[in-house]
């Protein structure tokens, strides 16, 4: 099984935490706990390549734990910076701290809480990401949309082969197979 160390980044009350919850737990959290720090989870992908298991480093938004983030980032093989689409700027400041410590990580843009989103400011956002080379995806946690896009998009950019597949699409709630798993004390030193 092939595993890469995933960090999710954006800022506080853009959907990473909830992301997670909804991908693990098939749950949508209604009320916003912030995140301390970091939390470790980890989830297997089924592929024509076999599973692909991303340990995921769910960082804290805060701007006062930004003095945390570059330990976090350290080792990274690939990363999501999520953003509110009524603010899509916020992802700057995050796409450059994390450039400076992993400058050549696979990178997608997932713009959540895009529900009430029209179709043309969608293709707007993609076209405007696409031109700085980076890969976007507008998703919705609260809907369940588009969910296993940024991961497929991810797996076949470290794999190296664009046409990988998921394999038997799963089910609702969750939209990727997935089973928690407690990272060991290594993972935990970076």
């Amino acid at each position: 099984m092939n595993r890469y160390k995933l960090v999710l980044l954006g800022d506080a009350q853009v959907g990473k935490t909830s992301l997670m919850s909804r991908l693990l737990y098939g749950m949508y959290q209604e009320r916003y706990e912030p995140t301390d720090g970091v939390q470790l989870t980890s989830f297997a992908i089924q592929t024509d390549h076999g599973n692909i298991r991303f340990k995921v480093w769910d960082t804290a938004g805060q701007a006062e734990l930004c003095g945390l983030r570059d330990g976090y980032y350290i080792g990274a093989q690939c990363a999501i910076i999520m953003v509110d689409v009524t603010s899509p700027g916020s992802y700057q400041s995050w796409h450059r701290d994390l450039v400076r410590v992993c400058n050549k990580i696979p990178v997608v843009i997932c713009g959540n809480k895009n529900e009430p989103m029209a179709e043309r400011t969608e293709r707007n956002l993609q076209a405007s990401f696409g031109r700085m080379n980076l890969a976007y995806y507008g998703i919705s946690v609260k809907c369940k949309t588009n969910l296993e896009k940024p991961f497929l998009y991810l797996a076949r950019r470290l794999t190296g082969d664009p046409k990988l597949e998921l394999l038997k699409p799963p089910k609702p709630p969750s939209l990727i197979t997935l089973s928690k798993e407690t990272p060991s004390e290594e993972e935990h030193e970076g």
